[in-house]
């Protein structure tokens, strides 16, 4: 209790100072998350906009490791995503325990309601929204989460273009194996750099990609789409390696006769 009573009041002097003068609703409601679920403005876990409160992504993943969440499963929807209008849907679920059935969530994003100092970024976007949507409902989170909004009050930034791991194949072939050389083998290559750089399990990783293509087999997926899964494993290796070793984990088979729980169960 003493602890909750510190860090209220630590947060609280804060608050106003980064907010200004905050009413007494707020500073209420400042409290009863401090109390229900340990997270703190101090520590990046809240944002205050437009007079509410707002939890962070950090802040939901920072939780979910303080209730030994067992795994997160996220996967794109690619019957609802427009590659060519940066639209993009995914799927998270998230288990907190071997045993749980999973609580599942969706985010979309497109340019339409996303920041202009995210533009180019939507299939991130998207990603991050199911999970916090999915994270909010397995922890009884009542607020909404800051990724969550469409759009910021901040200065619009130049749009960033669309990054591609590598130039289009003059061939025109449509698969990313190749014998040998070529397109298929640099992007096999990146892959595999990314999982000795960061020490990563390649069978998780490979259960991962497949999963994230929508395919039965590594094979099945096109260039396109293990394109798209280099860059997004390499983004999340480097902003956030805790949430990717989480996600990794998802997929790991458990040692026990336990057998692990069904991504389409909610």
């Amino acid at each position: 209790m003493k602890s909750n009573e510190h860090n209220f009041a630590r947060d609280a002097k804060v608050a106003k100072l980064l907010c200004g003068d905050l009413s007494e609703a707020a500073l209420e409601s400042l409290g009863d998350l401090i109390r229900r679920y340990k997270i703190s403005l101090v520590d990046g876990d809240l944002k205050y906009l437009n007079g509410g409160w707002y939890v962070t992504h950090s802040g939901l993943l920072k939780l979910a490791e303080r209730r030994h969440c067992a795994g997160i499963h996220v996967q794109p929807i690619l019957k609802s995503c427009d590659l060519a209008g940066s639209r993009w849907v995914f799927r998270a679920v998230v288990y907190k325990s071997r045993t749980c059935k999973g609580f599942v969530g969706y985010g979309d994003a497109d340019p339409s309601n996303v920041s202009a100092l995210v533009r180019g970024a939507e299939m991130r976007v998207a990603e991050t929204r199911a999970v916090n949507r999915a994270l909010r409902k397995a922890y009884g989170i009542g607020i909404c989460s800051v990724e969550e909004i469409g759009s910021f009050d901040r200065p619009s930034a130049p749009e960033r273009p669309v990054r591609k791991l590598v130039p289009e194949p003059s061939n025109g072939s449509n698969g990313h194996e190749s014998s040998g050389t070529g397109n298929g083998t640099r992007v096999r290559d990146r892959l595999c750099q990314l999982i000795r750089q960061h020490e990563l399990d390649a069978e998780l990783v490979k259960a991962y990609a497949v999963d994230f293509c929508g395919t039965k087999t590594l094979r099945e997926a096109s260039r396109e789409q293990v394109e798209a899964f280099v860059v997004h494993l390499a983004d999340l290796a480097a902003k956030d390696h805790n949430a990717l070793l989480c996600q990794l984990n998802s997929y790991q088979r458990p040692q026990e006769h336990a057998t692990p729980p069904q991504a389409g169960a909610a």
